[in-house]
């Protein structure tokens, strides 16, 4: 009596070689539904700047640091936590942004509240490297408006702030804060337009999404599983 055939492989009737069977059609993929994270992050963002932008324009007085430091240190723990949920919706973009914003107000927090030696310095070199990132990520998210909005903002604010860092000029300082202020205006509207956007199901405020960023919110439910199966987390190898 001949032993039952694997279920897995099969002989090939003129060669004797083995093959594995098609598995596609009993494959399944599972979606698990989640809130948009990015209003939360737009948030931080907007609250930090406004609290360190503050304090580079003189309004919290100059012993002021350690207090910015202990009331930034949040947006850290938000931001990370809006980092992970977006690589699980597989938002690359925002989730890279979110966590180097995330590190960045992390490492600010504890150089204001340590003061270590030469750490203003160190923060200055930290502050331009993060400009260079966002114009980086700039050039590739152009398709997402509210974010490309935020990132050209941030570009010049850290690369001002770096500048602050490493001259300690006055005047570089205010300019440092106004492009701080500036940022928090325009990360509260992205957040607050993202909310909206979510909530009601449809763009409320203009939000500027283009192509596949446009596809994803208005296109189908065909649209959205387009080339899943190539998608980090599903495909065997990152």
């Amino acid at each position: 009596m001949s032993s039952p055939e694997s279920p897995r492989e099969r002989a090939e009737p003129t060669t004797g070689r083995h093959f594995e069977l098609d598995l596609r059609p009993m494959t399944r993929i599972n979606l698990r539904p989640i809130a948009s994270p990015m209003p939360v992050g737009f948030f931080a963002v907007a609250i930090a700047s406004v609290i360190v932008g503050s304090m580079q324009l003189g309004l919290l007085g100059d012993d002021a640091h350690r207090a910015v430091a202990l009331t930034i240190f949040p947006a850290f723990v938000l931001q990370l936590l809006v980092s992970i949920l977006a690589f699980g919706a597989r938002d690359v973009l925002a989730a890279t942004l979110m966590a180097c914003f995330s590190g960045t107000w992390l490492a600010s927090s504890l150089v204001l509240a340590i003061n270590p030696p030469a750490g203003t310095e160190v923060l200055g070199m930290l502050n331009l490297v993060f400009a260079a990132f966002a114009l980086l990520m700039a050039t590739v998210a152009n398709r997402k408006r509210a974010m490309w909005f935020v990132l050209c903002v941030a570009v010049p604010r850290f690369a001002v702030a770096s500048l602050f860092n490493f001259t300690g000029v006055e005047w570089v300082g205010y300019i440092s804060g106004a492009f701080g202020l500036l940022l928090a205006g325009v990360a509260m509207y992205a957040a607050f337009a993202l909310m909206l956007e979510d909530m009601r199901g449809e763009e409320v405020l203009p939000v500027g999404r283009r192509g596949p960023a446009h596809d994803a919110v208005e296109g189908n439910l065909a649209v959205q599983l387009r080339d899943l199966e190539r998608q980090a987390g599903v495909r065997r190898t990152l």
